[in-house]
Protein backbone atom coordinates (compact mmCIF):
# COMPACT_ATOMS: atom_id res chain seq x y z
CA UNK A 1 0.00 0.00 0.00
CA UNK A 2 1.38 3.39 -0.96
CA UNK A 3 0.34 7.02 -1.19
CA UNK A 4 -0.31 9.65 1.44
CA UNK A 5 -2.24 7.31 3.74
CA UNK A 6 0.69 4.89 3.82
CA UNK A 7 3.14 7.69 4.54
CA UNK A 8 1.09 9.01 7.44
CA UNK A 9 0.49 5.52 8.83
CA UNK A 10 4.20 4.71 8.73
CA UNK A 11 5.03 7.95 10.54
CA UNK A 12 2.44 7.24 13.22
CA UNK A 13 3.70 3.67 13.63
CA UNK A 14 7.24 4.95 14.16
CA UNK A 15 6.04 7.51 16.70
CA UNK A 16 4.23 4.84 18.71
CA UNK A 17 7.21 2.49 18.37
CA UNK A 18 9.50 5.07 19.98
CA UNK A 19 7.35 4.91 23.09
CA UNK A 20 8.13 1.20 23.39
CA UNK A 21 11.82 2.00 23.81
CA UNK A 22 11.35 2.79 27.51
CA UNK A 23 9.90 -0.08 29.53
CA UNK A 24 8.85 2.32 32.29
CA UNK A 25 6.47 4.00 29.86
CA UNK A 26 4.77 0.64 29.30
CA UNK A 27 4.56 -0.16 32.99
CA UNK A 28 3.15 3.29 33.74
CA UNK A 29 0.51 2.76 31.03
CA UNK A 30 -0.33 -0.60 32.57
CA UNK A 31 -0.83 1.00 35.98
CA UNK A 32 -3.02 3.69 34.44
CA UNK A 33 -5.04 1.04 32.63
CA UNK A 34 -6.08 -0.47 35.95
CA UNK A 35 -7.92 2.75 36.73
CA UNK A 36 -9.43 3.04 33.25
CA UNK A 37 -10.81 -0.43 32.67
CA UNK A 38 -14.14 -1.94 33.62
CA UNK A 39 -12.54 -5.38 33.38
CA UNK A 40 -9.66 -5.35 35.88
CA UNK A 41 -8.86 -9.03 35.33
CA UNK A 42 -7.76 -8.18 31.79
CA UNK A 43 -5.04 -5.78 33.00
CA UNK A 44 -1.79 -7.43 34.07
CA UNK A 45 1.84 -7.67 33.05
CA UNK A 46 3.39 -11.15 32.77
CA UNK A 47 6.99 -10.56 31.65
CA UNK A 48 7.47 -13.96 29.95
CA UNK A 49 4.17 -13.64 28.04
CA UNK A 50 3.62 -12.65 24.43
CA UNK A 51 0.10 -11.29 24.91
CA UNK A 52 0.87 -8.85 27.73
CA UNK A 53 4.49 -9.00 28.69
CA UNK A 54 8.11 -8.31 27.82
CA UNK A 55 8.25 -11.25 25.42
CA UNK A 56 5.60 -9.60 23.27
CA UNK A 57 7.52 -6.33 23.12
CA UNK A 58 10.69 -8.27 22.23
CA UNK A 59 8.77 -9.72 19.27
CA UNK A 60 7.72 -6.24 18.16
CA UNK A 61 11.34 -5.13 18.44
CA UNK A 62 12.40 -7.98 16.17
CA UNK A 63 10.19 -6.63 13.37
CA UNK A 64 11.31 -3.06 14.03
CA UNK A 65 14.91 -4.28 13.81
CA UNK A 66 14.16 -5.84 10.41
CA UNK A 67 12.39 -2.70 9.16
CA UNK A 68 14.98 -0.27 10.58
CA UNK A 69 18.20 -2.29 11.07
CA UNK A 70 20.41 0.65 12.00
CA UNK A 71 18.25 2.06 14.81
CA UNK A 72 19.27 -0.30 17.63
CA UNK A 73 16.01 -2.18 18.02
CA UNK A 74 17.89 -5.45 18.44
CA UNK A 75 19.45 -4.05 21.63
CA UNK A 76 16.07 -2.89 22.94
CA UNK A 77 14.61 -6.28 22.08
CA UNK A 78 17.47 -8.01 23.88
CA UNK A 79 16.66 -6.10 27.06
CA UNK A 80 13.01 -7.06 26.91
CA UNK A 81 13.86 -10.68 26.12
CA UNK A 82 16.29 -10.81 29.05
CA UNK A 83 13.58 -9.68 31.45
CA UNK A 84 11.18 -12.22 29.99
CA UNK A 85 13.66 -15.07 30.45
CA UNK A 86 14.47 -14.00 34.00
CA UNK A 87 10.78 -13.97 34.85
CA UNK A 88 10.31 -17.46 33.38
CA UNK A 89 13.29 -18.72 35.39
CA UNK A 90 11.76 -17.21 38.52
CA UNK A 91 8.48 -19.06 37.97
CA UNK A 92 10.34 -22.32 37.44
CA UNK A 93 7.54 -24.08 35.59
CA UNK A 94 5.64 -21.61 33.36
CA UNK A 95 2.70 -22.79 31.24
CA UNK A 96 3.41 -24.05 27.73
CA UNK A 97 1.05 -21.76 25.80
CA UNK A 98 1.94 -19.57 22.84
CA UNK A 99 0.48 -16.30 24.12
CA UNK A 100 1.19 -16.67 27.82
CA UNK A 101 3.89 -19.30 28.25
CA UNK A 102 7.14 -20.89 27.13
CA UNK A 103 6.14 -21.39 23.51
CA UNK A 104 5.57 -17.66 23.15
CA UNK A 105 8.84 -16.82 24.87
CA UNK A 106 10.63 -19.17 22.49
CA UNK A 107 8.79 -17.62 19.52
CA UNK A 108 10.00 -14.16 20.56
CA UNK A 109 13.59 -15.38 21.01
CA UNK A 110 13.54 -17.07 17.60
CA UNK A 111 12.15 -13.92 15.97
CA UNK A 112 14.86 -11.79 17.56
CA UNK A 113 17.67 -14.22 16.69
CA UNK A 114 18.40 -12.73 13.25
CA UNK A 115 17.83 -16.00 11.37
CA UNK A 116 19.26 -18.16 14.11
CA UNK A 117 22.57 -16.34 14.53
CA UNK A 118 21.79 -15.35 18.12
CA UNK A 119 20.30 -16.90 21.27
CA UNK A 120 21.05 -20.47 20.21
CA UNK A 121 21.78 -21.63 23.76
CA UNK A 122 18.51 -20.16 25.00
CA UNK A 123 16.52 -21.60 22.11
CA UNK A 124 18.02 -25.06 22.50
CA UNK A 125 17.15 -25.09 26.20
CA UNK A 126 13.60 -23.92 25.51
CA UNK A 127 13.18 -26.50 22.75
CA UNK A 128 14.22 -29.36 25.03
CA UNK A 129 11.84 -28.20 27.77
CA UNK A 130 8.94 -27.65 25.41
CA UNK A 131 9.49 -30.88 23.49
CA UNK A 132 9.47 -33.03 26.61
CA UNK A 133 6.35 -31.43 28.04
CA UNK A 134 4.29 -31.20 24.86
CA UNK A 135 4.52 -34.97 24.31
CA UNK A 136 2.52 -35.50 27.50
CA UNK A 137 0.04 -32.79 26.59
CA UNK A 138 -0.56 -34.27 23.14
CA UNK A 139 -1.16 -37.75 24.56
CA UNK A 140 -3.93 -36.46 26.83
CA UNK A 141 -6.03 -35.49 23.79
CA UNK A 142 -5.85 -38.84 22.00
CA UNK A 143 -9.03 -40.78 22.58
CA UNK A 144 -10.77 -37.86 24.29
CA UNK A 145 -14.36 -36.94 23.45
CA UNK A 146 -15.05 -33.41 24.61
CA UNK A 147 -12.45 -30.98 25.94
CA UNK A 148 -11.91 -27.40 27.03
CA UNK A 149 -10.81 -25.06 24.25
CA UNK A 150 -7.78 -24.11 26.35
CA UNK A 151 -6.43 -27.61 25.81
CA UNK A 152 -6.23 -27.40 22.02
CA UNK A 153 -6.56 -23.75 20.93
CA UNK A 154 -4.01 -21.31 19.52
CA UNK A 155 -3.82 -19.05 22.57
CA UNK A 156 -3.04 -21.49 25.37
CA UNK A 157 -3.42 -24.98 23.94
CA UNK A 158 -1.65 -27.64 21.91
CA UNK A 159 -2.17 -25.87 18.58
CA UNK A 160 -0.21 -22.82 19.76
CA UNK A 161 2.75 -24.90 20.88
CA UNK A 162 2.72 -26.64 17.51
CA UNK A 163 2.77 -23.26 15.79
CA UNK A 164 6.05 -22.46 17.54
CA UNK A 165 7.65 -25.73 16.46
CA UNK A 166 6.50 -25.14 12.89
CA UNK A 167 7.98 -21.64 12.99
CA UNK A 168 11.24 -22.84 14.49
CA UNK A 169 11.92 -25.73 12.10
CA UNK A 170 11.94 -29.50 12.28
CA UNK A 171 15.40 -30.53 13.43
CA UNK A 172 15.50 -32.89 16.45
CA UNK A 173 13.95 -32.79 19.02
CA UNK A 174 11.45 -30.42 17.46
CA UNK A 175 10.46 -32.87 14.72
CA UNK A 176 9.13 -35.41 17.21
CA UNK A 177 7.33 -32.70 19.18
CA UNK A 178 5.74 -31.21 16.05
CA UNK A 179 4.49 -34.59 14.87
CA UNK A 180 3.13 -35.27 18.36
CA UNK A 181 1.13 -32.04 18.30
CA UNK A 182 -0.24 -32.93 14.87
CA UNK A 183 -1.24 -36.42 16.08
CA UNK A 184 -3.08 -34.85 18.99
CA UNK A 185 -4.91 -32.37 16.76
CA UNK A 186 -5.80 -35.05 14.20
CA UNK A 187 -7.24 -37.22 16.98
CA UNK A 188 -9.44 -34.33 18.12
CA UNK A 189 -11.00 -33.97 14.66
CA UNK A 190 -12.39 -37.50 14.75
CA UNK A 191 -16.04 -37.98 15.63
CA UNK A 192 -18.17 -40.19 17.85
CA UNK A 193 -21.80 -40.43 16.89
CA UNK A 194 -21.27 -37.57 14.47
CA UNK A 195 -19.97 -35.28 17.22
CA UNK A 196 -16.39 -33.95 16.82
CA UNK A 197 -14.09 -34.85 19.69
CA UNK A 198 -13.14 -31.18 20.03
CA UNK A 199 -16.60 -30.12 21.16
CA UNK A 200 -16.75 -28.54 24.61
CA UNK A 201 -19.30 -29.87 27.14
CA UNK A 202 -20.88 -27.29 29.41
CA UNK A 203 -18.85 -28.21 32.48
CA UNK A 204 -15.63 -27.43 30.58
CA UNK A 205 -16.73 -23.99 29.33
CA UNK A 206 -14.64 -21.57 31.39
CA UNK A 207 -17.07 -18.66 31.37
CA UNK A 208 -19.94 -19.35 33.79
CA UNK A 209 -22.50 -17.31 31.87
CA UNK A 210 -21.58 -19.06 28.62
CA UNK A 211 -21.83 -22.45 30.32
CA UNK A 212 -25.40 -21.63 31.40
CA UNK A 213 -26.29 -20.33 27.94
CA UNK A 214 -24.99 -23.51 26.27
CA UNK A 215 -26.20 -26.14 28.70
CA UNK A 216 -25.37 -28.96 26.28
CA UNK A 217 -21.99 -27.52 25.36
CA UNK A 218 -20.83 -25.90 22.13
CA UNK A 219 -18.31 -25.96 19.29
CA UNK A 220 -16.07 -22.90 19.11
CA UNK A 221 -15.67 -21.20 15.71
CA UNK A 222 -13.03 -18.55 16.49
CA UNK A 223 -9.50 -18.63 15.08
CA UNK A 224 -8.09 -17.76 18.50
CA UNK A 225 -10.00 -20.32 20.58
CA UNK A 226 -11.80 -22.67 18.21
CA UNK A 227 -11.30 -25.20 15.43
CA UNK A 228 -10.18 -22.69 12.73
CA UNK A 229 -6.84 -22.46 14.57
CA UNK A 230 -6.05 -26.19 14.21
CA UNK A 231 -7.29 -26.04 10.59
CA UNK A 232 -4.81 -23.28 9.76
CA UNK A 233 -2.06 -25.10 11.68
CA UNK A 234 -2.64 -28.38 9.83
CA UNK A 235 -2.72 -26.56 6.48
CA UNK A 236 0.56 -24.76 7.13
CA UNK A 237 2.20 -27.98 8.31
CA UNK A 238 1.07 -29.75 5.15
CA UNK A 239 2.44 -26.95 2.97
CA UNK A 240 5.74 -27.25 4.84
CA UNK A 241 5.98 -30.89 3.80
CA UNK A 242 5.13 -32.29 7.23
CA UNK A 243 2.55 -35.03 7.52
CA UNK A 244 1.23 -37.61 9.96
CA UNK A 245 -1.31 -40.38 9.50
CA UNK A 246 -4.78 -38.98 8.93
CA UNK A 247 -3.71 -35.36 8.46
CA UNK A 248 -5.32 -34.83 5.06
CA UNK A 249 -8.59 -36.42 6.14
CA UNK A 250 -8.60 -34.34 9.32
CA UNK A 251 -7.99 -31.15 7.37
CA UNK A 252 -10.77 -31.92 4.88
CA UNK A 253 -13.18 -32.92 7.64
CA UNK A 254 -12.69 -29.80 9.75
CA UNK A 255 -12.50 -27.31 6.86
CA UNK A 256 -15.75 -28.72 5.47
CA UNK A 257 -17.35 -28.49 8.91
CA UNK A 258 -16.47 -24.80 9.09
CA UNK A 259 -17.77 -24.18 5.57
CA UNK A 260 -21.05 -25.97 6.38
CA UNK A 261 -21.65 -23.87 9.49
CA UNK A 262 -21.47 -20.47 7.83
CA UNK A 263 -24.31 -18.02 8.23
CA UNK A 264 -25.69 -15.30 5.99
CA UNK A 265 -26.86 -11.77 6.66
CA UNK A 266 -27.74 -8.75 4.58
CA UNK A 267 -24.10 -8.33 3.53
CA UNK A 268 -23.20 -11.93 2.73
CA UNK A 269 -21.32 -14.82 4.33
CA UNK A 270 -20.43 -14.74 8.00
CA UNK A 271 -19.61 -17.16 10.80
CA UNK A 272 -20.96 -17.57 14.34
CA UNK A 273 -18.87 -17.31 17.47
CA UNK A 274 -19.92 -20.81 18.51
CA UNK A 275 -22.28 -23.51 17.32
CA UNK A 276 -24.54 -24.76 20.13
CA UNK A 277 -24.32 -28.50 20.67
CA UNK A 278 -27.57 -30.39 20.58
CA UNK A 279 -27.82 -34.05 21.64
CA UNK A 280 -29.93 -34.84 18.55
CA UNK A 281 -27.39 -33.17 16.27
CA UNK A 282 -29.84 -30.48 15.17
CA UNK A 283 -28.73 -26.86 15.49
CA UNK A 284 -31.59 -24.88 17.11
CA UNK A 285 -33.19 -22.37 14.68
CA UNK A 286 -31.85 -18.85 15.06
CA UNK A 287 -28.99 -19.95 17.31
CA UNK A 288 -26.18 -19.09 14.88
CA UNK A 289 -25.79 -15.37 15.37
CA UNK A 290 -23.13 -13.71 13.22
CA UNK A 291 -19.94 -12.81 15.04
CA UNK A 292 -17.92 -9.61 14.99
CA UNK A 293 -15.48 -9.05 12.12
CA UNK A 294 -12.25 -9.67 14.02
CA UNK A 295 -9.12 -11.79 13.91
CA UNK A 296 -10.05 -13.70 17.07
CA UNK A 297 -13.70 -14.37 16.25
CA UNK A 298 -15.65 -13.85 13.08
CA UNK A 299 -15.12 -13.98 9.35
CA UNK A 300 -11.58 -12.53 9.03
CA UNK A 301 -9.90 -15.22 11.11
CA UNK A 302 -12.16 -18.00 9.85
CA UNK A 303 -11.72 -16.95 6.22
CA UNK A 304 -7.96 -16.98 6.58
CA UNK A 305 -8.05 -20.52 7.97
CA UNK A 306 -10.26 -21.63 5.07
CA UNK A 307 -7.96 -19.95 2.56
CA UNK A 308 -4.92 -21.75 3.97
CA UNK A 309 -6.80 -25.06 3.97
CA UNK A 310 -7.99 -24.54 0.40
CA UNK A 311 -4.49 -23.67 -0.75
CA UNK A 312 -2.96 -26.71 0.96
CA UNK A 313 -5.60 -29.10 -0.37
CA UNK A 314 -5.99 -27.58 -3.83
CA UNK A 315 -9.63 -26.77 -3.02
CA UNK A 316 -10.69 -23.71 -5.00
CA UNK A 317 -14.14 -23.84 -3.41
CA UNK A 318 -12.69 -23.16 0.05
CA UNK A 319 -10.52 -20.33 -1.25
CA UNK A 320 -13.46 -18.75 -3.04
CA UNK A 321 -15.62 -19.01 0.08
CA UNK A 322 -12.89 -17.24 2.05
CA UNK A 323 -12.81 -14.38 -0.47
CA UNK A 324 -16.61 -14.12 -0.43
CA UNK A 325 -16.52 -13.89 3.34
CA UNK A 326 -13.98 -11.08 3.28
CA UNK A 327 -15.94 -9.19 0.62
CA UNK A 328 -18.96 -9.37 2.94
CA UNK A 329 -16.89 -7.93 5.79
CA UNK A 330 -15.98 -4.89 3.70
CA UNK A 331 -19.61 -4.40 2.64
CA UNK A 332 -20.67 -4.12 6.28
CA UNK A 333 -20.76 -0.57 7.61
CA UNK A 334 -17.98 0.10 10.09
CA UNK A 335 -20.57 0.45 12.85
CA UNK A 336 -21.78 -3.10 12.23
CA UNK A 337 -18.38 -4.80 12.23
CA UNK A 338 -18.27 -4.59 16.04
CA UNK A 339 -14.54 -3.88 16.18
CA UNK A 340 -14.32 -0.31 17.45
CA UNK A 341 -10.91 -0.76 19.07
CA UNK A 342 -7.80 -0.09 16.94
CA UNK A 343 -6.02 -3.10 18.47
CA UNK A 344 -5.14 -6.50 17.00
CA UNK A 345 -7.10 -9.24 18.73
CA UNK A 346 -10.63 -7.93 18.30
CA UNK A 347 -9.96 -4.62 16.61
CA UNK A 348 -9.12 -2.87 13.37
CA UNK A 349 -5.40 -3.76 13.31
CA UNK A 350 -6.22 -7.47 13.17
CA UNK A 351 -8.64 -6.97 10.28
CA UNK A 352 -6.06 -4.82 8.51
CA UNK A 353 -3.41 -7.49 8.71
CA UNK A 354 -5.72 -10.26 7.52
CA UNK A 355 -6.58 -7.95 4.62
CA UNK A 356 -2.90 -7.38 3.81
CA UNK A 357 -2.27 -11.14 3.71
CA UNK A 358 -5.24 -11.75 1.41
CA UNK A 359 -4.11 -8.89 -0.80
CA UNK A 360 -0.61 -10.36 -1.07
CA UNK A 361 -1.95 -13.83 -1.93
CA UNK A 362 -4.69 -12.85 -4.38
CA UNK A 363 -3.62 -9.54 -5.92
CA UNK A 364 -7.29 -8.50 -5.97
CA UNK A 365 -8.01 -4.73 -5.87
CA UNK A 366 -10.69 -5.46 -3.28
CA UNK A 367 -8.06 -6.00 -0.61
CA UNK A 368 -5.85 -3.05 -1.56
CA UNK A 369 -8.82 -0.70 -1.33
CA UNK A 370 -9.90 -2.18 1.99
CA UNK A 371 -6.37 -1.88 3.42
CA UNK A 372 -6.26 1.82 2.59
CA UNK A 373 -9.65 2.37 4.20
CA UNK A 374 -8.64 0.46 7.35
CA UNK A 375 -5.41 2.43 7.65
CA UNK A 376 -7.42 5.63 7.45
CA UNK A 377 -9.68 4.30 10.18
CA UNK A 378 -6.67 3.58 12.40
CA UNK A 379 -5.30 7.05 11.83
CA UNK A 380 -8.51 8.56 13.21
CA UNK A 381 -7.90 6.64 16.45
CA UNK A 382 -4.36 7.94 16.90
CA UNK A 383 -4.01 10.42 19.75
CA UNK A 384 -0.44 11.64 20.29
CA UNK A 385 -1.40 12.86 23.76
CA UNK A 386 -2.26 9.36 24.98
CA UNK A 387 0.51 7.43 26.71
CA UNK A 388 1.04 5.04 23.78
CA UNK A 389 -0.71 6.86 20.94
CA UNK A 390 -3.41 4.19 20.60
CA UNK A 391 -5.81 3.06 23.31
CA UNK A 392 -7.93 -0.04 23.49
CA UNK A 393 -11.65 0.69 23.41
CA UNK A 394 -13.76 -1.47 25.70
CA UNK A 395 -17.42 -2.36 24.97
CA UNK A 396 -18.66 0.54 27.10
CA UNK A 397 -16.55 2.95 25.04
CA UNK A 398 -13.95 3.76 27.70
CA UNK A 399 -10.33 4.14 26.56
CA UNK A 400 -7.69 1.93 28.15
CA UNK A 401 -3.93 2.44 27.69
CA UNK A 402 -3.15 -1.23 27.12
CA UNK A 403 0.62 -1.81 26.63
CA UNK A 404 0.42 -5.47 25.56
CA UNK A 405 0.90 -6.84 22.05
CA UNK A 406 -2.46 -8.61 21.75
CA UNK A 407 -4.81 -5.90 23.02
CA UNK A 408 -2.68 -2.77 22.95
CA UNK A 409 -0.71 -0.26 20.89
CA UNK A 410 2.24 -2.62 20.06
CA UNK A 411 -0.04 -4.79 17.92
CA UNK A 412 -1.20 -1.72 16.00
CA UNK A 413 2.44 -0.88 15.26
CA UNK A 414 3.04 -4.32 13.74
CA UNK A 415 -0.03 -4.14 11.50
CA UNK A 416 0.63 -0.59 10.30
CA UNK A 417 4.26 -1.31 9.46
CA UNK A 418 3.35 -4.52 7.63
CA UNK A 419 0.83 -2.51 5.60
CA UNK A 420 3.23 0.30 4.71
CA UNK A 421 6.62 -1.37 4.22
CA UNK A 422 7.95 -4.16 2.01
CA UNK A 423 9.41 -6.08 4.96
CA UNK A 424 7.93 -9.55 5.21
CA UNK A 425 5.91 -9.87 8.45
CA UNK A 426 7.05 -13.32 9.53
CA UNK A 427 5.76 -12.50 13.02
CA UNK A 428 2.22 -13.20 11.82
CA UNK A 429 2.77 -16.96 12.05
CA UNK A 430 2.03 -16.24 15.71
CA UNK A 431 -1.52 -15.38 14.64
CA UNK A 432 -1.73 -18.28 12.13
CA UNK A 433 -2.01 -15.91 9.19
CA UNK A 434 0.93 -17.12 7.08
Amino acid sequence: MGGDVATRAREVAKDVAKRLWDREVLLAANRAALGQTRYPRTIYWEPYGIAQGDAGIALVCSYLDTCFPSEGWDVVGHDYLTRAVQAADGVGWPPLGLFGGLAGLAFAACSLSRDGTRYQGLLDALDVNLSARVLDQARTLVGRHGCAVSEFDLITGLCGVGVYFLYRGVAPPKDVALCATLHGIVALTETTGGVPHWYTPAHLIADESMAKLYSNGNLNCGLAHGIPGPVAFMALARESGISVDGLDLALVRTADWIAQHRTFDAFGVNWPTVVPFSPDGVVPPGSLDSSRAAWCYGTPGVARALWLAGRALGRDDLCQLAIEGMAAVYRRPVSERRIDSPTFCHGVAGLLHVTIRFGHDTGLPLFKEAATSLCEQLLTRYDPDRALGFSSIEPAGNLVDQPGLLDGAPGVVLAMLAATTDVRPTWDRLFLLS
